[in-house]
């Protein structure tokens, strides 16, 4: 059973002035979203800032995180690193926890090979009885996730259920259905290729933009998955703008910025991120004015 089917939020991680994680603050975030209808939230994962975390932080805001949703809707731990001890560890700690599941991004600078990448996902398997998402995202981390390697996993590795494909290579997602005869739930890391990857067998996705528009995510997911394809596709084509203006900066710049404009107080970016450029600014002033995101 796949640990959640629609929208699950990639959910920042909020700041103080001092660049203090807010804890208070991520509490109002987790309400929100499962108030307006977010079916999974993804806790530390790219648009969390995980790679500025401290392993203190990152396992604070996991635990904070788990007792807050308190089982009201799945939450997945991003534990993933490019060092299979420091993941393993992450992991096993997330479950002591209560995580429903876990997501794990390929290593990243390492560059691994993918007989590398068997071992190092294999290993930290072995060490949690949760299931556990891969996270293939070579944009960012110089390591692509074949599907042949990714097919091998999930026939071998009983816990591992799922992948993110961030590739953005259609051709390749296909592939990978092929080969697992459909047997992986497969969630779009891209929230302009939702209805896309829906139609190769997906289930779901993992999204910035749930971060702005729960509601509105999780209906794109939810009427494909009911059999209303066309409204789905029109719901997908209509958020185009504004997904292009979330991503106009590298993630979370943007996310960030849009939560800040609308009220949400979630803080700044730690560097190296910086805030976005003014010109960037209104273009996604204009992207979230047209969908009726109202800024405050």
């Amino acid at each position: 059973m796949a640990i959640f089917k629609g929208a699950g939020v990639a959910i920042v991680t909020p700041f103080k002035e001092n660049l203090e994680v807010n804890y208070d603050k991520l509490g109002e975030l987790l309400d929100y979203q499962i108030e307006h209808g977010t079916d999974s939230i993804v806790i530390c994962g790219t648009t969390g800032e995980a790679s500025t975390l401290t392993h203190e932080e990152h396992l604070e805001c996991i635990r904070y995180t788990v007792d807050k949703v308190n089982k009201r809707i799945p939450v997945i731990a991003g534990t993933g690193s490019n060092s299979t001890d420091t993941a393993i560890y992450l992991s096993t700690e997330a479950e002591k926890y209560g995580a429903d599941g876990l997501l794990l991004v390929t290593p990243y600078y390492n560059k691994a090979t993918q007989r590398g990448l068997k071992e190092h996902f294999t290993d930290i398997a072995k060490e949690v009885n949760i299931p556990i998402i891969l996270y293939n995202v070579p944009g960012r981390t110089g390591c692509n996730l074949l599907p042949k390697t990714a097919a091998e996993l999930v026939k071998d590795v009983d816990n591992i259920v799922g992948m993110k494909e961030a590739s953005g290579n259609i051709s390749q997602v296909a592939n990978l259905m092929h080969l697992t005869q459909g047997d992986i739930d497969l969630y779009s890391g891209n929230d302009d290729q939702i209805v896309p990857l829906l139609s190769l067998g997906g289930i779901g996705v993992i999204s910035v933009l749930s971060n702005i528009a729960p509601k509105e995510t999780h209906d794109i997911v939810a009427n494909y998955l009911d059999g209303n394809v066309k409204l789905s596709c029109e719901q997908q084509l209509n958020y185009i703008p504004l997904i292009d203006a979330l991503f106009c900066e590298v993630n979370p710049i943007p996310i960030k910025k849009a939560l800040n404009l609308m009220g949400f107080e979630v803080g700044g970016l730690r560097k190296p991120l910086t805030d976005m450029e003014p010109e960037n600014v209104e273009k996604l002033i204009k992207a979230m004015n047209e969908k009726g995101l109202k800024i405050v």
